[in-house]
């Protein structure tokens, strides 16, 4: 997934999990998330034409979501939303109950998941 267009379908693929693990209530938190998640992935992690995969997990006690990216860098949470960056992380910490960043998730020697979750009552 390279293009922008993936960070639609990376919203969708997010509502269709929802509806299927019944967790309509965590709608709007996770899909904002994912979106933002997916967005700077693009935007500022993935090497060009490389793309990001999304990846959820729900255990029923906890709902996980995580982006990957090959890029080195890692993300940080801005100050305020005067910043030129970091805003969209805000979000995702405001609107999640943790969230952290895993480097080389797959072991590769490169890239990075962000991640964020949900404790579901």
């Amino acid at each position: 997934m390279g293009e922008l267009q993936s960070v639609r379908a990376a919203r969708e693929f997010a509502r269709a999990l929802l509806r299927e693990w019944e967790l309509s209530g965590l709608h709007g938190a996770v899909v904002l998330c994912v979106s933002e998640l997916a967005t700077n992935a693009l935007l500022h992690g993935a090497p060009p034409d490389d793309g990001f995969w999304l990846r959820a997990g729900y255990d029923g006690a906890v709902l996980r979501v995580e982006v990957r990216d090959g890029g080195a860098g890692v993300p940080c949470v801005g100050e305020g939303v005067s910043d030129e960056s970091g805003r969209g992380l805000m979000l995702v910490a405001a609107s999640s109950d943790a969230w952290g960043v895993d480097r080389d998730p797959d072991g590769s020697g490169s890239g990075k998941a962000v991640w964020c979750e949900w404790k579901v009552p």
